[in-house]
């Protein structure tokens, strides 16, 4: 039976991944820690609160004893929590690197400490950098580009080395662009979405010619439970799906979803640095029988439908101060919120 710690539970990925797990009968206990930041809510967990294996605590993973008291009473850890936007890493750097590195180092220790038998560590295509041309596979070397993907690269590689020097059972999962429903409207998808719904303009980083792989987050989650059962520890997982899109022919798709037109796209100057494209082979996970099963088109209309069926979750955040939107109305740090 597993006793789960996810970390960042509450966020976007996290929260799919955690209603995955409570799907499952070998699965004894679910226990999120969540900062509650910006993008994270409990509301995203939605009706994964009825279930009594589900435990909530809010607490930071830069909290060691918090995290010392929470590692011993688990089996696994699926490690999502994580500073994740490239525009806000340009100004904040400092921030990206105490979460994701410094954060990573008191988890991964706590949990060889306390003798956890998997360690799923969540990590990024942005690692690899921008590719003129091939894919890349886990074995190439990583050159970030922006310091949110330096952040990432950074935590990959303290995460591995406690594999390397302590022997604990360590994989990393590096994804594409994930989408899907509630996601926070600061990425791309969801910020033209919600644009688009309120008669704003979306905008284009120079013509819209970055390419990004796009993977529907419940593929992503799928493959994250396979490495979870099965990865074999010290090894790296790209997960990628089969989609790759122009931000400008993303843009096209998302206008014609939400009955708008040309003119409510305008150009921008490109910011200080944008990847132009990502690329990753993925066989290493396909052999261990993962396959997206979302048809993008198809995944998209749904997340478009789902963001014009609930702009009571969105449209709070689209006016308020990121750092403003945490939700007050959970546990204090080291007290736990239990379902109900």
């Amino acid at each position: 039976m597993y006793e789960v710690l996810v970390t960042g539970g509450a966020g976007f990925i996290g929260s799919h991944f955690v209603r995955r797990l409570l799907r499952r009968d070998d699965v004894a206990q679910v226990t999120v820690l969540d900062a509650l930041t910006y993008a994270g809510h409990p509301e995203n967990l939605g009706e994964a609160f009825l279930d009594p294996r589900l435990v909530f605590v809010h607490g930071s993973i830069l909290d060691g004893p918090l995290v010392e008291q929470l590692m011993a009473r688990h089996t696994a850890v699926v490690h999502f929590a994580a500073e994740s936007h490239v525009d806000r890493s340009l100004t904040t750097a400092d921030t990206f690197l105490t979460t994701n590195v410094l954060g990573t180092q008191i988890l991964a220790a706590s949990a060889g400490r306390h003798g956890i038998t998997k360690f799923v560590h969540i990590s990024t295509d942005e690692v690899y950098g921008s590719l003129a041309e091939g894919a890349a596979s886990e074995g190439d070397p990583v050159r970030p580009g922006v310091p949110y993907a330096a952040s990432k690269a950074a935590s990959d590689l303290v995460a591995l080395s406690h594999y390397q020097t302590y022997g604990l059972p360590v994989c990393v999962t590096r994804s594409s662009n994930n989408y899907g429903p509630h996601q926070f409207p600061e990425k791309v998808i969801p910020l033209f979405t919600t644009r688009l719904l309120q008669s704003e303009k979306v905008t284009l980083h120079g013509q819209g010619q970055h390419v990004r792989n796009w993977l529907h987050v419940e593929d992503n989650c799928a493959g994250i439970e396979l490495v979870l059962d099965d990865g074999e520890p010290g090894e790296i997982y790209n997960l990628g799906g089969g989609t790759d899109l122009t931000v400008r022919d993303l843009a096209a798709k998302l206008l014609l979803l939400c009955g708008k037109d040309g003119e409510s796209v305008a150009c921008v100057p490109d910011r200080q640095a944008n990847d132009l494209r990502y690329s990753m082979l993925w066989d290493k996970i396909a052999a261990l029988g993962f396959r997206p099963t979302h048809d993008f088109d198809e995944g998209l209309a749904e997340t478009v439908d789902w963001y014009r069926r609930n702009p009571d979750r969105w449209a709070p955040l689209t006016r308020t101060p990121y750092a403003a939107c945490a939700t007050a109305a959970i546990a204090p740090a080291g007290e736990e919120a239990h379902a109900r």
